[in-house]
C-alpha cells in the first residue's frame, strides 16, 4: 500500500500546486448551487429534501468528472513521463489505484464542501438523514464511474481535449441508454430482453435507486463493477504502450 499512498499524495499535491483542483471546485459548487436553488426550485418543492441537488448530479458530473480525470494518464503521455514512471519499482496497478484515489478524493472534497446543504433542509424543516447520507454515497459512487471512464480514455490518448470527448461520450451513453424515450424507441426494433439488458447499463436508474436511500446490493456492486473494469482496461492500456 506504501507506493499508492505515496503516488496518490504526490498527485493530490499537483491537483492543489495548479489552479485545476480550485476551479474545478469552485465552478461545481456555483453550479450545484444554482441548480439546487434556482432551476431545482429549492425552496418552491416545500420538502425538507436534497432532491432537487440530487437530481442534478449525473448531468453536472457529465463534463466536470472528465475535465479532471482528463489529465491523469494524458499529460504523463504528453510530457515523456510515463515511461520514467514504470521503470520506478512501483507497479503498473499500483500507480493507477494511486492516481485515480488523488482525483476521486478531489471529487470527495468537491461533495463535502456542500455540507451547508445539509445544514440549510436541516434547519427548515426534518429531513430523512438517512436518504440525505445515502444520496451523497451514490453521488460519490456515482463520481467514481465516472472519473475511471475518465482515467481510461487518458491512457488510451496523450490528448487531454480528445480524452475529455470520449469520456463525455461514454458517460453520456451510460446516462442515456437508460432513459424512456430512448428504451422506447429501441423496443420499435430490439427484442425485450435486448432492451432491458441495455437499460441496465443505466447510471441513472443506479443512483435513483441508491438517493431515494434504498441500499441495493444490485446498485453497489454495479458501481464497484464498473470501477474495476475501467481500472482494469485502463492497465491493458498501459501495458500496450509499455510494450
Amino acid at each position: 500500500m506504501n507506493p499508492i499512498l505515496v503516488i496518490a499524495k504526490r498527485e493530490l499535491g499537483g491537483y492543489f500546486a495548479s489552479p485545476v483542483a480550485y476551479v474545478f471546485l469552485v465552478i461545481y459548487l456555483l453550479l450545484a448551487g444554482f441548480f439546487t436553488f434556482m432551476v431545482g426550485g429549492f425552496f418552491e418543492r416545500g420538502a425538507a429534501t436534497l432532491d432537487s441537488f440530487f437530481v442534478w448530479q449525473p448531468w453536472l458530473y457529465l463534463f466536470l468528472v472528465p475535465a479532471v480525470g482528463m489529465r491523469v494518464w494524458s499529460e504523463e503521455r504528453r510530457m515523456g513521463t510515463l515511461e520514467l514512471l514504470f521503470t520506478m519499482p512501483v507497479s503498473p496497478w499500483q500507480a493507477i489505484i494511486g492516481k485515480f484515489l488523488a482525483a476521486w478524493a478531489v471529487l470527495a472534497l468537491a461533495l463535502l464542501l456542500t455540507f451547508p446543504l445539509v445544514f440549510t433542509v436541516n434547519y427548515l424543516g426534518r429531513p430523512d438523514n438517512g436518504v440525505i447520507l445515502a444520496g451523497y454515497l451514490g453521488s460519490l459512487l456515482m463520481a467514481g464511474a465516472y472519473l475511471a471512464i475518465a482515467c481510461m480514455t487518458s491512457a488510451a490518448t496523450r490528448n487531454q481535449v480528445v480524452s475529455f470527448i470520449l469520456s463525455v461520450v461514454v458517460c453520456l451513453f451510460l446516462i442515456l441508454c437508460g432513459w424512456p424515450p430512448v428504451t422506447n424507441l429501441l423496443v420499435q426494433w430490439a427484442n425485450p430482453a435486448v432492451v432491458d439488458a441495455v437499460a441496465s447499463f443505466s447510471v441513472m436508474a443506479h443512483f435513483n435507486s441508491i438517493s431515494k436511500g434504498v441500499l441495493d446490493s444490485r446498485d453497489l456492486l454495479y458501481f464497484a463493477s464498473a470501477i474495476v473494469f475501467c481500472l482494469f482496461a485502463t492497465s491493458v492500456v498501459l501495458r500496450t504502450h509499455r510494450g
